[in-house]
């Protein structure tokens, strides 16, 4: 069976747009119940400026807490040079440096150009030459809310760029859920023709309900890797109408009804969702939290047996 990897993002992208700060002891405890659920890899945190991004304020905290897993990389958000300093002191596994392909998504999100975004992370990579593996993750490759389509093209060029910066790995990345799945078999085929030799992930919202046909379009055109969010929370605030990324629990269900091997502990993982409202404070997206997995049966009404 192919082997299908699995990022949750929850505690980072889900957790940076909660109205409500989530205790550091409840982030500590979330990741240490993914860990035992098997994750290739976890995004604990950001080390963006707490003024910016104050929900994840703790994140030298969370990052010296949590009982690390042989086997998970536990990577974390960096935005710059500053932030590379603190996340080397955390012993991130991997560095996540963001930066859209959307010139309007860019400035909106990141309040500058995307010359000078991918300026500041080319230091940033020069800075860590090698020290720790890096992915670039390309905001809006599937579409821009205030611009249109961007052109495959750009994307490309993007993935050019910092591959011949040296990176590990590129995540595209449909931040406003705007992807569909005839144009993310094209994506997805055209990028592994070109960058054999990147690791690379597909990061998918469910805004339009598209989230998990994107996913399987993507597995079946030979991508292995995705980004998920516990419970479908996250979002993207310059997306209008956003909801969350994916659902882990959800995309992971599907794919291992399909006979792949995604490595993780589903009844677990699908337990621990559960308890995800009551750490949030409110309902989240998911659906086979609430619904059980396929393989959960359940008695017949008691007049069946009379109609045996």
């Amino acid at each position: 069976m192919t082997r299908i990897y699995f990022n949750d993002v929850v505690t980072r992208d889900g957790f940076q747009i909660e109205p409500n700060f989530i205790p550091t002891d409840d982030k500590v405890r979330l990741v240490n119940e993914l860990s035992q659920c098997g994750f290739a890899k976890i995004e604990v945190t950001s080390f963006t400026s707490p003024k910016a991004i104050p929900m994840l304020r703790d994140a030298e905290e969370v990052m010296g807490r949590i009982e690390r897993v042989p086997g998970i990389e536990y990577t974390v958000l960096v935005p710059n040079l500053r932030g590379a300093e603190r996340a080397f002191e955390s012993r991130a596994d991997e560095f996540n440096l963001v930066m859209s392909t959307s010139e309007t998504h860019n400035l909106a999100n990141l309040r500058m150009g995307r010359e000078k975004s991918f300026s500041g992370l080319a230091e940033v990579i020069r800075y860590v030459d090698g020290r720790t593996p890096i992915n670039v993750s390309l905001s809006t490759a599937f579409g821009c809310p205030m611009e249109g389509d961007v052109p495959q093209s750009v994307v490309e060029e993007f993935v050019q760029r910092f591959a011949d910066l040296g990176v590990r790995g590129v995540t595209i990345c449909d931040t406003t859920g705007m992807a569909h799945p005839a144009q993310v078999s094209l994506m997805a085929n055209d990028l592994q023709k070109k960058f054999a030799d990147l690791q690379l992930t597909f990061h998918f919202h469910n805004t339009r309900g598209m989230g998990l046909a994107n996913v399987l379009a993507a597995v079946q055109s030979g991508i292995v890797r995705f980004d998920g969010s516990l419970g479908g929370l996250g979002g993207c605030p310059y997306a209008p109408g956003a909801s969350g990324n994916i659902s882990s629990e959800d995309a992971i269900h599907m794919i291992d009804a399909m006979g792949y091997d995604t490595g993780i502990d589903i009844p677990r993982l699908i337990g621990l969702a559960r308890e995800l409202p009551q750490i949030v404070g409110h309902p989240v997206p998911g659906q086979v939290a609430q619904a059980g997995s396929t393989c959960d049966l359940h008695p017949a009404p008691a007049y069946v047996a009379e109609l045996r």
